[in-house]
């Protein structure tokens, strides 16, 4: 007898080792991809039914691009290359059962005899835990599209609006976080309101529209180099974004923003890319310690302390060492590397080689011919880093559909600073959907 999956057939009493994957991220899906196949039955659980890129997700929220451009189906990648013989399950896990060895969804409970936690991480708020029901993020594509559609409908309703006033304080933008992620999004803010606001909303003085981006720490980008802190800060200046350094949010009320020192400032909407924490999943039959930001502790192979056959990847994974003591930073070539690293160890079937970050370099955005780019040798900045950034990031884009889309709006946005993006598309409220908490 035998089990249909995915157009392949696998004997009910086949030997084949059961790998389960959670999480679909960059170290999800290229484990999924360098697997072999013939030696394993290889499950991949996630809660969508998508591989995303987040590194692009601030070019939704700010229209740049279409979700579709940067979202790709895990079920047409697995009928096809390398990921072909894979199976995928819809779920957000619930409990892992290291005992049973079972992982349990809202749907239903997968047993594996080998996993891989891939999960990535979520917001970290800092204590303010009330947060997240007021604050915009950007670690989804649906947070992309939510900030986008918020975005688009204050600068409608700005534009209707006739109270000077009020009118400034529907554009009032605070993004906090001086990661890339910040940077981007309020250069992103700061190129639609030099270069967009007067020619599509007449009605909307420049300084109606305000953005300020909020920086904990004495410099932007805190990760690259201080190169790249200062021509960032000053790319944010020619964009119109006001910076503010060593300034920690302490709560957000009524659209207020307070800051440790006690000063505040108004905001109607607030980005909120300060931090982020491992995804909270429950572990049942073993002690498991975590680590800082909620990573799981594991070894120079990515093995799970104190947990047999239990893997960790990615931005999850904490793996301490001389060269990082407080573990590798939390990039997507960390997890590549990782995953192709850990599939290598699983296909020989022994674990005879360690995980070494090849650390490439970083890079981060700042609008059109701004970018700052840091490489092994060299530091890029200016237009050649802004091409370097646009080709790196354009072939790391799953599907040749997907390339030549991104291509083109990008081309479409440089020569004409238009985009035909900038929908407002708000989903309709009926019928009730109880799996939304609706009622």
């Amino acid at each position: 007898m035998q089990l249909f999956y995915n157009k392949y057939f696998i004997p009910m009493g086949t030997n084949k080792e059961r790998i389960v994957v959670i999480g679909g991220g960059f170290a999800g899906l290229n484990l999924v991809k360098k697997l072999d196949k013939t030696r394993f039955d290889v499950t991949l659980v996630d809660r969508n039914n998508y591989h995303s890129f987040p590194p692009l997700f601030y070019q939704i929220a700010s229209s740049g691009l279409d979700p579709g451009s940067i979202s790709f189906p895990f079920r047409r990648e697995m009928r096809k290359g390398s990921v072909k013989g894979a199976h995928y399950k819809m779920g957000e896990v619930k409990t892992i059962d290291v005992v049973a060895k079972t992982v349990t969804t809202q749907f239903e409970t997968i047993s594996y005899d080998k996993l891989v936690i891939a999960a990535g991480t979520t917001n970290n708020f800092f204590g303010m835990s009330d947060l997240y029901k007021y604050v915009f993020t950007l670690k989804s594509t649906p947070e992309a599209i939510r900030c986008r559609n918020e975005i688009l409908d204050r600068l409608e309703r700005a534009s209707l609006c006739t109270d000077p006033e009020e009118r400034r304080k529907l554009l009032s933008f605070v993004v906090i976080g001086g990661g890339p992620t910040g940077v981007e999004i309020a250069g992103a803010i700061g190129e639609m309101k030099r270069y967009i606001l007067q020619r599509e909303y007449p009605d909307i003085q420049l300084d109606d529209l305000s953005i300020t981006l909020v920086e904990g720490t004495d410099r932007l980008l805190r990760t690259m180099s201080e190169t790249a802190s200062r021509e960032a800060y000053d790319y944010l200046g020619h964009l119109m974004v006001n910076v503010r350094l060593q300034k920690t949010m302490t709560s957000y009320v009524d659209n207020v923003v307070t800051f440790a020192d006690g000063e505040t400032i108004y905001a109607e909407m607030v980005i909120w890319t300060a931090g982020v924490t491992g995804e909270p999943m429950q572990i049942t039959g073993a002690e498991v310690n975590r680590g800082p930001g909620n990573r799981f502790i594991v070894d120079e192979y990515n093995r799970l302390q104190g947990v047999d056959d239990v893997f960790v990847l990615g931005d999850i994974a904490l793996m301490m060492n001389d060269e990082y003591p407080k573990g590798h930073p939390q990039l997507a070539q960390v997890a590549i590397q990782s995953a192709v690293n850990l599939a290598s160890n699983l296909n020989h079937g022994d674990f005879s080689r360690k995980f070494k970050y090849n650390d490439k370099g970083s890079m981060a955005t700042v609008g059109r011919n701004r970018a700052v780019v840091d490489l092994k040798h060299f530091h890029l900045y200016g237009r050649p880093a802004w091409l370097t950034w646009m080709f790196i990031h354009l072939i790391s884009i799953l599907g040749m559909r997907n390339k030549l889309s991104v291509l083109i709006n990008w081309i479409w946005c440089y020569c004409t600073y238009s985009t035909s993006l900038r929908l407002l598309l708000h989903s309709n409220r009926y019928p009730l959907r109880s799996r939304w908490g609706e009622r």
